[in-house]
C-alpha cells in the first residue's frame, strides 16, 4: 500500500526507470580496438603521401596502334585541346589529339597531359600538342600555348644536362630522298638532330618516324643567297625584295610542312640574313611562335644573333660543316674538330646533310666518341635561350 500512495503522489509522466546495468569491457577488446585504429592511421598517412611510397606518373597515354601505311605530306590541321573538365593554370589536362594513319580517318588518342613538366615523353613525341597548333590554310602552324609553353621547350628531346664536353650534330635534309631519308632515321644514333627540307614528299610520316625514333627535329626554310637566282634554293624562297607579308606567307608555307620540331635552319640565304629590313621580321615571326633558330654558320655577316636576341628567339650557330668534301676521311676530321672544339669551351655543333656516306660515318663516330666521354646532345640543348637568362 506504501508503494501505491507513492506512485499517486508522483507526477504525471514521471515513471520509475529500471537502473541500467553497467557493461564490463574486457581488457582483450580494448587492446583489438586500438590495433585497428593504429593500422587505418598509418595506411592513410600513407595514401596522402607523394613520397617516397608513391611516384607520380607523368604521362598517361592510349595511343592508337601504329600501321606501315604511308602517311601524307603533312599533318592535317587538328581542333584546340578540350578538357575533360575546367582545370586550374598549370594543372593536368586530358587533350584529345587526332593522328593521321594511312589512308583511313584519323584516329583519336588521350594524352593526360602536365603542363608544368617541360620536355615530351618520348613514348608520344610523334603525337602534336595540339595546344602548340594554329590552323592554317597550308597545314598545322607551331604556335605559343595559352600557359606560355613553346616547340621548342615541348619538343626537345631530354638530355643529361651535363656539362661536360658536348656535341650537337644536325644532319639536314630529310624527306627529299625517300630512300635515304629512311636510311638516315634508322641508322643515326637518337641523339642526333634531323632537318627536314620543306619541298621534300610524306614530311608528315618521316617526322613521325623520326620522333618515335628519339631525334629531335627541325625544318629548314629556304632564304635567298647571293647571285640568287642562278643559286637558287627552291620553291617559297624568302628574299630580300620581297614584302614583309610575301616572306612571311612563304616562311608560313614551310613551317606547315609538318610540326612537332623545336626550330628552324637556313637553308642557303646569306644575303637574306644580312639584310635588316628582310631578316627582321622573320626573326620576330620565330620569336612569337616560340621557335629556334638555328643559323649554319654558313655566312660571317648574319644579323641572326643579334636579331635572335631582340626577339626572344633561341640561338645557336653551327661551328662547321661536317661534310663539304664528300669522303670519309674528310668528314672524321671534321667531327674530330668538333670533338677539340667542344672539349676546349664545352661543346660544339656540326651541320651535315643526308648523304650515305656522311650517315655511316656520323654512326660510327658517335659511337667511338661516347666512349671518349662525349655527350651527344640535340640542337636544342646547346641553344642560348633569351627568355632564360
Amino acid at each position: 500500500m506504501a508503494d501505491i500512495g507513492k506512485d499517486i503522489e508522483r507526477p504525471l509522466g514521471q515513471t520509475v526507470r529500471t537502473p541500467r546495468v553497467a557493461r564490463k569491457v574486457s581488457s582483450r577488446a580494448v587492446a583489438a580496438s586500438l590495433v585497428v585504429l593504429a593500422v587505418v592511421g598509418v595506411s592513410g598517412a600513407i595514401a596522402l603521401r607523394e613520397k617516397p611510397f608513391r611516384k607520380p606518373q607523368e604521362v598517361a597515354v592510349s595511343t592508337p596502334k601504329e600501321t606501315a601505311a604511308a602517311e601524307p605530306a603533312a599533318l592535317a590541321p587538328v581542333a584546340a585541346p578540350k578538357p575533360e573538365a575546367p582545370v586550374k593554370a598549370g594543372g593536368p589536362q586530358i587533350i584529345h589529339v587526332q593522328t593521321e594513319e594511312g589512308d583511313g580517318p584519323p584516329r583519336a588518342a588521350i594524352v593526360i597531359h602536365d603542363p608544368s613538366t617541360i620536355g615530351q615523353n618520348l613514348k608520344i613525341a610523334h603525337i602534336p600538342d595540339t595546344a602548340l597548333i594554329e590552323r592554317s590554310e597550308t597545314g598545322p602552324l607551331p604556335i605559343r600555348a595559352a600557359d606560355g609553353r613553346r616547340p621548342f621547350d615541348v619538343y626537345a628531346r631530354p638530355w643529361s644536362g651535363a656539362r661536360g664536353a658536348r656535341v650537337a650534330i644536325v644532319i639536314g635534309g630529310l624527306a627529299v630522298s625517300q630512300t635515304g631519308t629512311q636510311a638516315a632515321i634508322a641508322k643515326l644514333p637518337a641523339e642526333v638532330t634531323l632537318g627536314f627540307a620543306p619541298q621534300g614528299n610524306s614530311i608528315g610520316r618521316w617526322m613521325q618516324a623520326a620522333r618515335q625514333s628519339g631525334h629531335e627535329v627541325i625544318m629548314q626554310v629556304p632564304l635567298e643567297p647571293f647571285d640568287y637566282p642562278n643559286v637558287n634554293p627552291g620553291r617559297n624562297t624568302l628574299t630580300v625584295n620581297a614584302s614583309a607579308d610575301e616572306n612571311l606567307k612563304n616562311l608560313h608555307w614551310a613551317l606547315s610542312r609538318t610540326t612537332n620540331y623545336t626550330g628552324v635552319m637556313n637553308y642557303m640565304g646569306a644575303r637574306f640574313s644580312a639584310d635588316a629590313s628582310a631578316m627582321g621580321p622573320f626573326m620576330a615571326e620565330l620569336g612569337k611562335r616560340g621557335l629556334a633558330y638555328i643559323d649554319d654558320g654558313s655566312s660571317a655577316r648574319s644579323l641572326a644573333p643579334d636579331l635572335a636576341l631582340k626577339d626572344g628567339v633561341p640561338f645557336v650557330a653551327g661551328d662547321t660543316a661536317i661534310d663539304a668534301v664528300q669522303d670519309r676521311g674528310a668528314i672524321l676530321k671534321k667531327l674530330d674538330g668538333l670533338e677539340a672544339t667542344a672539349r676546349a669551351k664545352g661543346f660544339a655543333v656540326g651541320i651535315g646533310s643526308a648523304f650515305d656516306l656522311t650517315v655511316d660515318t656520323v654512326s660510327s663516330w658517335v659511337v667511338e666518341a661516347k666512349k671518349r666521354g662525349i655527350e651527344i646532345v640535340p640542337i636544342s640543348a646547346v641553344a642560348i635561350d633569351p627568355q632564360k637568362g
